[in-house]
């Protein structure tokens, strides 16, 4: 059974492209479990340990000194497993939303496979969508090269 958004906010989902919800007999995103998964041992075998001792800058980084949006990463999620969500925020605000979205993955998957059914959200994105993804993106690139020396370190 499909429905449309409700809600105060049902305009502007419908703007970004949220089509519709409703209850799926199949699991239509199946692709993103593993992944959710296996980032998530990894973060919490990393925040139980520490950074890893080998460089993970990529090479805007390596080669031209340029931050990406991702620097910052996974010592934002290590801080945000740790309990320090400040000390996420300054690593790289993004690091705050990678936790709860695998968290939410995972858990719409078991309660999916306990029910049988599946929570679909259809989704096609928009010209204001791409828009705003787009300038969100840009803003987090700025943020991370003013904050350089901290990532540096």
């Amino acid at each position: 059974m499909d429905a449309a958004p409700a809600g105060w906010s049902a305009g502007l989902l419908r703007r970004l492209g949220v089509e519709g919800m409703g209850w799926s007999g199949v699991d239509r995103r199946p692709g993103l479990v593993w992944p959710a998964a296996g980032g998530l041992l990894v973060a919490f075998v990393l925040a139980a340990t520490g950074p890893p001792p080998v460089d993970l800058h990529g090479p805007l980084h390596r080669w031209f000194g340029i931050m990406d949006p991702a620097c910052g990463m996974t010592r934002g999620v290590i801080a945000v497993l740790r309990g320090r969500p400040g000390q996420a925020w300054a690593y790289n605000p993004a690091s705050l939303l990678v936790v709860p979205g695998a968290l939410a993955v995972l858990v719409r998957a078991a309660a999916g496979r306990l029910a049988g059914r599946w929570l679909d959200v259809r989704f096609r994105p928009t010209r204001l969508f791409w828009l705003l993804a787009a300038t969100t993106l840009l803003l987090l690139w700025a943020n991370q090269q003013r904050h350089a020396a901290l990532l540096l370190g």
